[in-house]
This record gives C-alpha cells, structure tokens and sequence, in this order.
C-alpha cells in the first residue's frame, strides 16, 4: 500500500439511534486503531431518578426510548418489586409478557426490513428500497403495526405505555379486547415466516467471530422478561450478583461507557445471544423456521442477526397468540407494594439485548441511588472488536465499499446510542 494519508468522512448515518462517530485508523495496510466515539449528550436519567419515589420508576425510565420503552419499564419494575418483598407472576405476569411481545415485535419488525435490510439490498434507505420492493416494506408496516396495537392494548399506548406499575398494572384488559388481536397476530406469524426465508437468502459478508455471548435464561421458556444471566462459556449467576462480573468503564472517546466481564473482556449480547443460549426453548414454529434457515446455536456471522430477529419475530408472534389464549382476567390489576429500604436489580432483554437496573430506595420509598446499564453499551467494545475483524478482512477494498460494510457491521447490533436519536460520522484514515 502506497504510504499515504486519507480521510473518509460520513457525517451521518441514518438507521441506527444516537449520535456518535468512529475512526478507523490503516497504516502500513493494517488496521493501527479503531474507535467508536460517542458524542452524544448525556441525559442524566440516572441522576434526577434520585429523589423521586419509587412507583415513578416505570413512567420515568420508559421516556428512555421511544423504541423499547417496555425493555426499561420491565427492568425498573422487578428491581423495586425485589427491593419489597414482591413476587408479581400469575395472569400479571403474563400480561408483562405479552406487552414484552408487543415491543419485540415492532422494534424487531422496524429493524429487519426498514433499517438493516437496505444495507443487504443496496438501498440507502427503506423510502430508495420501497421503490423497488413496495410489498416488502408494506409488510414490515402492517408488521410494526400489529405489535404497536399490541402495546396499546395492553400498556396504553404504543410509546411510552402508562399502564405499567410497581405490583402490576393500573388495569388489565378484558379477553374480549385481546380476542381482535388474534387475526392480526396470526397474518403477522405468516410475515414472519416471510420474513425469515427472505433474510436467510441475503448476501452475508464472511465474517465471524469467537463470541464470549451473555443472555438471560429460563428453564422453561425462552427467556425475556425474567431469568438468571448466562453465557456460552461458564458464566450462571442470579441477576444481583451482575456488578461482581461486569464493570462500565469511561474511554476518552466516548460520552458512553464500555462495559467489559470482570478479567474476561468483551461480549455480545442481543439476539445471536439469546437464540445461542436458548434455542430450544423457542416455539416449535419459530425452531422450525429456524432449521429451515440454516441457523445453528454455533452460528456467530453477526451480519446473520438480521435472520436471528427475524426468527424472533415469529416467536414473539406465537407467544403472544399463546398467552392471549390462555388469558384469564385476574381478580385485581396489581399486588400491593409497600416500601422498605433496601437495593434491588432488574435485568429484562430488551430487542437488543440484556438491560441491567439497579435502585436503592429508604423506607419512604425514596429514591438513593439508581444504575442503567443498556444493551449498546454492552456490546460497544465488541462492536469496536468487529469493526476492526470486518476492516482487516477487506482491507484494501475502495474507501466507498469498506465505509458502507463497516456501517453494516454497526447495524448488525440495531444500536440505540443512549437509547436515543441517530448515529454515526465515519472517518477513515489510511497512511
């Protein structure tokens, strides 16, 4: 490579959340460095949760993100139930679920078609991609749609829901509101199956790597409101015992931390995570899909995720059929929840992965301390490690083709930058 110096610059990259940027560094025809710089402003929800009391938690967190408001809501919810003393399972569990489905199935259903797929097609864009494949992005709307009514249902309204409380709910839905859902839910199944046969015959760069991947598990379910954390290598603990095993770091780069396994490094989590860890516990339909895709519980091509969420959309859709069948109308809309002082942790997996609270209240139930830890953050230096794999396999291809893959690679992890805006400005230097 002849010794030179040159600058690649995107300032914006639209389909992903948040604002940041990134430099990869080529000398010598090696990558020297990468960084993912974050620039976005902190919003300090952490911060000014202290003082507030501990039944705002829900409404507060979920202003968080407009995209996994549930995720944050979920999360805040089972730590302050812990904190008292509070169990909250039965047909209010379910409930969580189902709102749990609605999400996954909007945010997944935004992300294949509208926000990854255009990278596979060639497309800058979903509105460029419709021109050519209308039904393709009508699918994805009618998809998006179904989880969206699903939310509004059951949490109130499809962002930001306000039913959700500490102990349960405000209200629960009568099964004659529910039932409307059911012919919605099943047209959603077929686009799903749609969806995954579509994204298995995609062109996936080759690329993979040795995952150390961390997700929630549950005996007898395919974990996502609730479980202990897990990995592929060994890792099994309950989810207060998070802070003894992983550690948020400050780069000089980023305004958002890094996240790393105390004396293991870097991880994934997301859903390559979650169907590596939990495979069989998917719906006979969505592991059916599965096989047919070719997908295995050893697949680590992250640029295949898009096929992994679409597998659970189809499960999303047929577990949120499951439990509106099996739905009866519980006696009160929540559990009484008294206050006491203690620490409590949440752990939930939101679309992109596990979503870690942690809260200290007094015996007011007051608000001491709070902790969030979001899946990007959690996947940033793995993301960083990846940009790096992707850029040394291509190394000398044109500045234009290696910045449109290294952008790929960021949306293999549907990333929500502070779980917030848009993303990314790019700069590639090579001397």
């Amino acid at each position: 490579m002849a010794s030179r110096t040159k600058t690649i610059k995107t300032d914006f990259l639209a389909r992903v959340e948040g604002e940041g940027g990134m430099v990869v560094k080529i000398k010598d025809g090696r990558v020297a460095d990468v960084k993912l710089r974050i620039y976005e402003p902190p919003r300090f929800f952490e911060a000014f949760l202290r003082g507030r009391s501990f039944t705002e938690v829900p409404d507060i967190t979920a202003r968080i993100c407009g995209i996994c408001p549930v995720a944050y809501q979920m999360s805040s919810v089972r730590a302050m139930e812990q904190i008292c003393g509070v169990e909250v399972d039965g047909q209010l569990r379910a409930l969580r679920r189902l709102l749990y489905c609605g999400e996954w199935i909007e945010s997944h259903a935004l992300h294949v078609f509208m926000l990854h797929a255009p990278d596979f097609l060639g497309y800058e864009s979903a509105v460029h991609m419709a021109k050519d494949h209308p039904e393709l992005v009508a699918r994805a709307l009618e998809l998006k749609k179904t989880g969206n009514e699903l939310m509004i249902v059951v949490g109130g309204r499809e962002v930001h829901p306000i039913n959700v409380r500490v102990g349960g709910w405000y209200r629960v839905p009568r099964k004659r509101e529910l039932a409307p859902l059911v012919e919605k839910l099943e047209r959603a199944r077929e686009i799903a199956l749609e969806a995954v046969a579509v994204t298995a015959g995609l062109d996936f760069p080759d690329y993979a790597f040795d995952y150390e991947l961390v997700a929630l598990s549950e005996p007898d379910e395919y974990a996502i409101d609730r479980g202990r954390i897990v990995s592929n290598r060994g890792l099994d603990i309950n989810v207060a015992e998070y802070e003894d095993h992983f550690v948020e770091e400050h780069v000089e780069w980023s305004n958002a931390l890094h996240s790393r396994m105390i004396g293991r490094g870097s991880y994934l989590c997301g859903p390559l995570a979650r169907f590596a860890l939990g495979h069989e516990r998917l719906s006979p339909g969505a592991r059916e899909a599965a096989a047919e895709a070719g997908l295995s519980p050893d697949e680590r091509n992250p640029f295949r995720s898009i096929v992994v969420r679409s597998v659970e959309l189809v499960y999303a859709v047929d577990e949120a059929l499951r439990l509106i069948a099996e739905y009866e109308e519980p006696d009160a809309a929540a559990i009484e929840v008294r206050p006491r002082a203690g620490v409590g942790h949440g752990c939930t997996e939101a679309p992109r992965g596990i979503l870690y609270h942690r809260y200290e209240i007094d015996d007011e139930g007051t608000i001491l301390d709070a902790k969030i830890v979001p899946p990007t953050s959690q996947n940033q230096r793995t993301i960083e490690e990846d940009l790096r794999g992707v850029v040394e396999r291509s190394i000398d291809a044109p500045d234009r083709e290696l910045t449109d893959l290294c952008e790929q690679a960021i949306r293999n992890y549907d990333p929500c930058i502070s779980c917030a805006t848009h993303f990314l400005s790019l700069e590639i230097e090579r001397s």
